[in-house]
């Protein structure tokens, strides 16, 4: 059995670990390419994650707009009540190659249907608000998603990405179960304001980007990806970057040989010793890295260790 942590102030207690999807969604025209993506690979991805006990999903209409969602709904047609969902709304195409945030309550709305038709679902364990709309205000926005765990469509609404002013602002208009948020060594300004107040609110921290896109996984090598991912052209790919880089996965990999274990274990388990985050999203795109996921949830890092990946990642 994977340990669990309560999620905010839900009923939802979820493995310290959950299933990432964007790169499972991966489709050769979006915009976030990740190089090709076998559907029935990434389907039995998601079944071994559950298989190991990792009980939640974080995908969203965004991730190969919709391709994410409707793998998932096929992993889990009949495992549903082994797994919570948590999906997300608000980022939609513009009409010319990219995307755009539309927080419209019609638009929130419009999504909610379209994605639990790709989910093969009736419910969403948790929806998330994608992105920050500043053309809509977010009390408009939150009334739409509370009229939503109203019908029952929806359990539970959190946000992403999304700034603590706006969390205060939708806290007054309904309960706020979590926000999700980049958390890594490398990217660590949530450390400053998001987190500190997430725990004093009681709201749930999910982290995505918990591997740095793989620029912190053990075997990562940019000039092995396909030429078309979007991975060779990432803020951590530019050449004034590297030796922070190389810096922190040094460092992680000497503490990964102490305990016999991955930089990917060590990451995960540097993440999830602050108190604040509740959960970190691994991304996941075979079935080697579904059983790979959870061993990082497990190990206990010394203070030394923990000071040493501060150090490094300053």
């Amino acid at each position: 059995m994977l340990e669990t942590r309560r999620l905010g102030r839900s009923d939802l207690d979820i493995t310290k670990v959950g299933i990432g999807t964007a790169p499972i969604g991966s489709t050769p025209n979006w915009r976030v390419y990740w190089g090709p993506q076998d559907e029935k690979t990434a389907i039995r991805a998601i079944q071994t994650a559950i298989d190991q006990g990792v009980n939640w999903i974080d995908t969203a209409p965004f991730y190969g707009w919709g391709k994410a969602e409707e793998i998932v709904g096929k992993a889990v047609k009949d495992r549903r009540e082994e797994v919570y969902i948590f999906t997300k709304c608000g980022t939609i195409p513009d009409g010319k190659g990219g995307s755009m945030e539309d927080l419209k309550p019609d638009t929130i709305k419009r999504e909610v249907e379209a994605s639990l038709e790709r989910l093969q679902t009736d419910y969403i364990d948790l929806l998330q608000f994608h992105d920050i709309d500043a053309n809509t205000p977010i009390d408009e926005s939150w009334l739409a998603l509370q009229e939503l765990i109203r019908v029952g469509k929806v359990r539970y609404g959190g946000l992403s990405n999304h700034t603590v002013d706006l969390i205060e602002r939708a806290l007054k208009v309904g309960p706020v179960t979590s926000n999700q948020v980049q958390y890594n060594p490398l990217q660590r300004k949530i450390e400053k304001d998001i987190l500190p107040f997430s725990q004093r609110n009681s709201i749930g921290v999910l982290g995505w980007g918990s591997l740095a896109e793989g620029f912190l996984a053990d075997n990562f090598t940019l000039s092995k990806l396909d030429p078309k991912d979007f991975r060779r052209n990432h803020w951590y790919a530019q050449s004034e970057n590297q030796a922070k880089l190389e810096r922190v996965r040094e460092t992680l990999r000497k503490i990964a040989r102490t305990h016999n274990s991955s930089m990917v274990d060590v990451v995960v388990a540097w993440e999830l010793t602050h108190p604040a985050l509740t959960g970190a999203i691994i991304g996941i795109r075979s079935e080697k890295e579904a059983q790979e996921m959870t061993a990082g949830s497990k190990l206990a890092l010394t203070k030394a260790e923990m000071q040493e990946i501060d150090q490094a990642s300053i």
